[in-house]
């Protein structure tokens, strides 16, 4: 197996060289993520201007490794397009802060697993607590294992997983709300936007990701490209003549 693996912190994260070292265990792996940090870029692509890039020498041991100027997206479409390299999954991360609830909508981790599936490969992206690499290190593995143990890249191509400080053990997840409070402040002639999560909220909705780490789960979440609503579109196709 040949295993792609970028993320959205850009090409020094600690949590990409954690991932591609885990990574080696079960196949060839080659890393090509963002020269720079491109976090909540969603699967933006740059197509108004050319995408600098370098081979990066001695980045880990057997390992080759490309810094693309663009996004997390853009990574795994020069892999696909540029280099025509034969890679069978992406795995995208470990990003430095939780991916949960809505935040897989903006999440640039997330969205370089979703341009491989576009692409016809397999994706899985991985998240953890900010700042908290050390105890994800020694996690990866487990979870790695366990992931190919279960066989669950056959019951679906697409997974976003997310690894808490203290995790206990693993849960299969559907997507939550993290029930984000949003404020902007502004400081000098700019306005910039923080909020504070409030994962406790999501209590009555103990399927989800959010929940899941909140009680020290690992969230395990199957999903999809597809926007589509197939229960309304049934629904309205079968009630509603045009």
């Amino acid at each position: 197996m040949r295993i792609l693996i970028t993320n959205d912190d850009g090409i020094e994260s600690i949590g990409l060289k954690i991932l591609a070292m885990a990574a080696i265990k079960h196949g060839e792996v080659i890393v090509i993520a963002p020269a720079k940090e491109q976090s909540a870029k969603s699967q933006a692509l740059n197509i108004r201007r050319g995408l600098p890039y370098k081979k990066i020498a001695n980045y880990l041991p057997n390992i080759t490794c490309y810094a693309v100027d663009s996004t997390p997206a853009d990574c795994v479409r020069f892999a696909q397009y540029f280099l025509r390299d034969e890679f069978d999954i992406v795995f995208s991360g470990i990003n430095n802060g939780y991916n949960l609830g809505e935040d897989i909508l903006y999440s640039g981790t997330v969205g370089a697993a979703s341009e491989g599936v576009m692409c016809g490969k397999k994706a899985i992206a991985f998240s953890t607590a900010p700042h908290s690499f050390d105890e994800v290190k020694d996690k990866i593995d487990e979870v790695l294992a366990f992931i190919f143990e279960k066989n669950l890249l056959e019951y679906n191509d697409f997974y976003n997983i997310n690894i808490p400080k203290k995790a206990t053990s693993f849960k299969y997840t559907i997507q939550g709300s993290t029930h984000f409070e949003t404020y902007f402040f502004e400081e000098g002639l700019q306005v910039f936007q923080r909020g504070t999560p409030n994962f406790h909220l999501d209590e009555k909705k103990q399927d989800s990701d959010v929940y899941a780490i909140y009680q020290n789960y690992i969230s395990i979440t199957p999903l999809t490209v597809d926007r589509t609503n197939h229960q309304v579109f049934l629904k309205i196709t079968k009630d509603l003549i045009i």
